[in-house]
């Protein structure tokens, strides 16, 4: 990625707040990396280079900062440039995919091969695959040494390395100091939250909590979800093992966000799947610049400039919910499901039930209605079928939910599921595969947001021919117009439904 020296100089010189997450200031002299904001006194010019990512910073032998803490910078990394192979390999290795895997191994999961996507690493970021990896490995340890009580240990495990003795040494020559050091010079650890892990995930403003918490409220599965004005519960549930998350608004443009489970080790997975959730690596200036130019969308644009794409937990979970939700409202949808999930979801065990109240089993697993007879829910014949279908599909392919290099491939593969149809499988892409190009042009909604002064509704084509203007970011342009007023009520028929006539 081109940096313009000049330009990024004048940044740091003014510490525009703009440019942090975007960029990151090598000091030759001393030898750290540092956000732009930092407040140590600003470096003469020939003192300093540029880097587009921390990894690339770190690859070139700096270290990060103890002051300016760029593990707290927002992360925008999969922003850079126009390569979705780069964004999902992100996605990937923030969710651990170098951790338990190799570079080959990642590449073939993104359909490219291993030197093509070293190159586009470094194209876009600066810095390859694994020094990727290793950077977040670092910068979370990091974050949790200054934000936990946890035990160096207990860092190591939680942060992605695989031994402690390969922990201190990267410390050690990161730092020129063990990472015990590190919490010294703060005077106190944040204490366990009732024996979870509690972080501060940061994002980059402005950012529409309420347009955020008032789409998952919508849809909160009763028993599995708790949604407030204020806070986002519910149960997790990865490799076989339950927990519990609860996500809240914290001042200074981050999230607060507690994690129990049983597991440390799949820390780093859950709180990507966190980012997912809550869309946290955002560059809303970007997005709104291009879609603020849009007749139809510059005074949706204006209002809520913040607007996120709403994630899922889990994509089967995702892909359950709008089965159910295909041809009736949004609310007999979320009841449907809250019955589903007590019947075949898991209880929380003793230590973890009664924790967060309304909280008490969570979503049930392909596993457990792949075996289910699904025949007497309170639904079409047809559309309990689809939903024993994709359990079935989903326990016989585990990466079913994940996000291939090209994002057409994966929705071609749900709509070869019987009961998916063009809406069901886009609306999936969009929240569960993250890809922020998505669009279901079937959908009703966003034709109603759409009608002419005439009162004439766009048809499906004309609206995926609208749509082109919007790309690459046209599951944002279908946030604004779903958060229209008047779509907003959980009691209206649920969009696009009428289109995935598969499924009635």
């Amino acid at each position: 990625m081109d940096l313009d020296p000049d330009a990024c100089y004048r940044a740091l010189a003014t510490r525009d707040a703009r440019f942090d997450g975007r960029l990151f200031v090598g000091v030759k002299t001393t030898g750290v990396y540092c956000r732009p904001i930092c407040p140590a006194r600003t470096p003469k010019r020939e003192n300093v280079t540029f880097f587009p990512s921390a990894a690339s910073a770190q690859e070139a032998a700096f270290r990060p900062c103890l002051r300016c803490r760029p593990e707290s910078a927002p992360d925008l990394g999969a922003w850079r440039g126009a390569s979705n192979t780069v964004s999902r390999g992100l996605a990937l290795i923030e969710a651990g995919a170098l951790d338990r895997g190799d570079l080959e191994g990642l590449a073939d999961r993104l359909g490219v091969g291993g030197r093509h996507l070293r190159r586009l690493f470094h194209t876009h970021l600066g810095a390859s695959p694994i020094a990727v990896a290793q950077t977040r490995r670092v910068l979370l340890a990091k974050q949790l040494i200054h934000e936990t009580a946890l035990p160096m240990t207990h860092v190591a495990l939680a942060s992605g390395f695989s031994s402690v003795r390969r922990f201190n040494e990267t410390f050690q020559a990161l730092y020129g100091r063990p990472p015990a050091a590190l919490r010294r010079t703060r005077a106190t650890a944040r204490p366990a939250a009732k024996d979870g892990v509690r972080l501060k995930l940061p994002y980059r403003a402005p950012y529409d909590w309420d347009a955020m918490i008032a789409f998952l409220g919508a849809r909160a599965i009763g028993g599995v979800e708790v949604v407030t004005p204020s806070r986002y519960v519910r149960a997790i549930t990865l490799e076989g093992q339950i927990g519990l998350l609860a996500v809240s608004p914290d001042s200074g443009q981050r999230l607060d966000v507690v994690i129990r489970f049983p597991r440390l080790a799949a820390l780093p997975a859950i709180i990507a799947r966190v980012r997912r959730i809550f869309d946290l690596t955002a560059d809303p200036s970007a997005i709104a610049d291009h879609l603020g130019h849009d007749p139809d969308l510059a005074a949706r644009v204006t209002a809520r400039p913040g607007l996120r794409v709403p994630g899922a937990w889990d994509g089967f979970e995702l892909a359950v919910r709008a089965i159910l939700g295909q041809q009736i409202t949004v609310a007999a949808a979320t009841c449907l499901a809250a019955g589903l999930a007590a019947d075949y979801g898991a209880p929380l065990n003793a230590g973890l039930a009664g924790l967060e109240p309304g909280v008490t089993h969570a979503f049930p697993t392909p596993h457990a209605l792949a075996s289910a007879d699904l025949s007497n829910l309170p639904m079409p014949r047809s559309r309990s079928s689809a939903l024993a279908g994709l359990a079935r599909a989903a326990v016989a392919d585990a990466g079913l939910f994940d996000a291939p290099g090209d994002p057409a491939q994966a929705i071609a593969k749900l709509m070869a599921l019987p009961g998916i149809g063009a809406w069901t499988a886009h609306y999936i892409a969009v929240r569960a595969l993250r890809d922020p190009d998505a669009f279901p042009a079937a959908d009703i909604g966003l034709q109603r947001a759409l009608t002419g002064a005439d009162g004439i509704r766009p048809s499906t084509t004309a609206l995926e021919a609208r749509s082109q203007a919007w790309r690459p970011w046209r599951a944002y342009a279908a946030l604004h117009l779903w958060t229209t007023p008047n779509l907003l009520d959980p009691n209206l028929p649920n969009s696009g439904v009428d289109h995935d006539r598969r499924a009635a």
